[in-house]
């Protein structure tokens, strides 16, 4: 008898199709070149008392509200909950979003995001209280 070594998961495709009717915003999404006009919006937005959470590095802001209160920039890519996955608001995920958030190694209560081209799982943010804090992303536009 002839043993092998650990049999290799079966890798499984991300497809996406068109979601009608759009989900409810939750989210805004910018990457790269749209980070600072975003930043800056949510900026405003904080300053006029929107309520977000934020979370943000060099590349990539994210930004977590209500519907109502999200900021909007060029470039930028809204999400809403599937599941407990955000996803884009016009486009599914296939498989279930349900099974990609395992795949990511979500836990409960992460944050979990997938959208193409990027995955993100984190802690939730807290709420941003401090539209100054935004201004080093936002400069970069010029704003």
């Amino acid at each position: 008898m002839t043993t092998a070594g650990p049999t290799p998961s079966p890798a499984v495709a991300l497809t996406w199709e068109r979601r009608e009717p759009p989900l409810t915003a939750a989210a805004v999404l910018a990457v790269g070149d749209a980070v600072p006009a975003l930043a800056a919006a949510t900026r405003d937005r904080l300053a006029g008392g929107a309520r977000l959470a934020v979370l943000a590095d060099d590349t990539t802001l994210l930004v977590l509200g209500a519907e109502p209160d999200l900021p909007w920039a060029d470039g930028v890519q809204f999400l809403g909950h599937d599941e407990e996955l955000l996803v884009p608001t016009t486009a599914r995920p296939r498989p279930a979003a349900a099974l990609w958030r395992a795949a990511l190694g979500a836990r409960p209560g992460d944050l979990c995001l997938l959208v193409p081209g990027h995955a993100l799982v984190a802690a939730p943010p807290p709420a941003a209280t401090d539209p100054d804090a935004l201004a080093p992303l936002a400069r970069r536009a010029g704003r």
